[in-house]
């Protein structure tokens, strides 16, 4: 049973830093990607950051020189994302995907991620 556990999330103002941490575990034989979503209330579920398993990043504009995602060296199923500059649009629940195939990703329950004007 794969299970995707996020942490992390918290209250911020306005031109502060989070740091989101999440770990899958579980059976996983290969992750192909790991990656970041958010969801704000009354919006649909947007990709956040996305992190291949070379180690690449792929960034929404939105976010794209305010936060960094990387991976564990040391435990591969582990991802974190450092949030800075945060604004209130940024509030929202943020999850977590593992990705281990085309076909087969896992979702954590999610962290909420509030920003203060």
């Amino acid at each position: 049973q794969v299970q995707v556990a996020e942490s992390g999330g918290g209250v911020v103002q306005a031109g502060g830093s989070l740091r989101l941490s999440c770990q899958a575990s579980g059976g996983l034989f290969s992750v192909f990607t790991m990656g970041w979503y958010r969801q704000a209330p009354g919006k649909q579920r947007e990709m956040v950051a996305i992190i291949d398993g070379g180690g690449r990043p792929t960034y929404a504009d939105s976010v794209k020189g305010r936060f960094t995602i990387s991976r564990d060296k040391s435990e591969r199923n582990a991802v974190f994302l450092q949030m800075n500059s945060l604004t209130p649009e940024d509030t929202a629940v943020y999850y977590c995907n593992t990705r281990a195939s085309a076909i087969m990703e896992y979702w954590g329950k999610g962290s909420l991620v509030t920003v203060s004007s």
